[in-house]
């Protein structure tokens, strides 16, 4: 048995295989060579694709007079938001970089000019990006003034802004949410407060004619510290709001007292760039406001969204204190490097 089966032994050394010759080679000159060429094309295509800068935006260029070939636009910039122009030259960006040294005009107030400077200032310190808007509503504010219009703010106007009186609850819903949940609260610091009595001496202040009060708790972007602390759920509701305006003059939040009999007359906000929330505290029946010319009327634990530049009046012909906590919030259409600037530009007076 062993005899009739041999043992066969194999070797790779034994199979005979082609010879691989002429550009099938690898290690051939040519080969070697058309490889380190594609491998050196490769390496060229990279480096010109990444030091290629991106091409910059017709307005971008019209900001920068100096050379701009080496620059870069930052990483973080966003795409435009386009409006339509009221003079038919198309569309324009109103978030685009402005014209620095476009002239102011000659008849402006002296306040729009220092509010001008103000905004300088910022631009120089920051950029001028986003500020295409403010740069227009301070130019043409003599303008606003002067016209005779159902909406007329009379400190600054932010063109491009839909407004309506009376803006619905989806603008800050989590704001007026959150007011209106702490209304038990609120209220019951509000009588606190009242019951030590109304006096300036008492931290009031009077609010216009016949008898108007306010306790403020941010007065004029400033935060009124000895307020705060005898209302500290109030001030921890207003630091929990998103759109609270707390960091410029434009923003104030307290208690509004009105006695009976009250009859405020025609009256405009400052600026269109915040909505004022009234969330009432004490509403008694015969209590409206009128803005726009659309009456409202307050309801207990509820809030108003409203926009005071536009013409508006307020009568209380019933009996009883009306009370009502004041609270300015952002326009929700003014963009966040408009917010920045605006802060910088109505820093509050310490």
């Amino acid at each position: 048995m062993c005899g009739c089966y041999g043992r066969m032994w194999w070797s790779l050394e034994q199979l005979s295989l082609p010879p691989v010759t002429g550009l099938l080679s690898l290690s051939s000159p040519p080969v070697t060579g058309l490889l380190w060429s594609l491998l050196l094309l490769f390496l060229w295509y990279c480096y010109r694709l990444g030091s290629e800068p991106a091409p910059y935006s017709r307005g971008h260029a019209l900001s920068r007079q100096t050379s701009s070939a080496e620059t870069r636009p930052s990483a973080q910039a966003s795409a435009p938001i386009t409006m339509e122009t009221s003079d038919g030259q198309g569309a324009e960006t109103y978030l685009a970089p402005v014209l620095s040294h476009a002239p102011f005009p000659a008849g402006a107030s002296p306040g729009s000019r220092k509010l001008y400077e103000a905004l300088q200032g910022y631009a120089k310190r920051y950029s001028w990006a986003g500020m295409g808007r403010i740069h227009k509503g301070l130019r043409h504010q003599s303008r606003v003034n002067e016209r005779v219009s159902i909406q007329k703010p009379h400190l600054f106007y932010l063109p491009d802004v839909p407004s309506v009186p009376f803006f619905p609850r989806d603008a800050h819903r989590h704001d007026i949410e959150l007011l209106e949940a702490s209304y038990p609260r609120i209220l019951q610091e509000f009588q606190a407060v009242y019951q030590r009595g109304v006096d300036p001496k008492l931290g009031w202040m009077y609010q216009g004619p016949k008898g108007q009060m306010v306790f403020p708790l941010y007065n004029a972007g400033v935060c009124v510290a000895g307020n705060c602390r005898v209302c500290p759920y109030s001030y921890r509701v207003l630091l929990s709001l998103r759109t609270f305006i707390n960091s410029n003059a434009l923003g104030s939040a307290g208690f509004w007292l009105l006695p009976p009999g009250t009859c405020l007359g025609g009256a405009y906000g400052p600026t269109n760039t915040r909505l004022r929330c009234h969330l009432g505290l004490q509403t008694p029946p015969q209590c409206e406001l009128v803005v726009g010319g659309e009456p409202q009327c307050w309801s207990e634990g509820h809030c108003l969204l409203l926009d005071d530049s536009f013409l508006h009046t307020i009568s209380h012909n019933d009996e009883g204190v009306c009370v009502i906590f004041s609270v300015d919030l952002w326009h929700p259409n003014v963009a966040a490097a408009e917010r920045q600037a605006l802060d910088y530009i109505f820093a509050p007076e310490q």
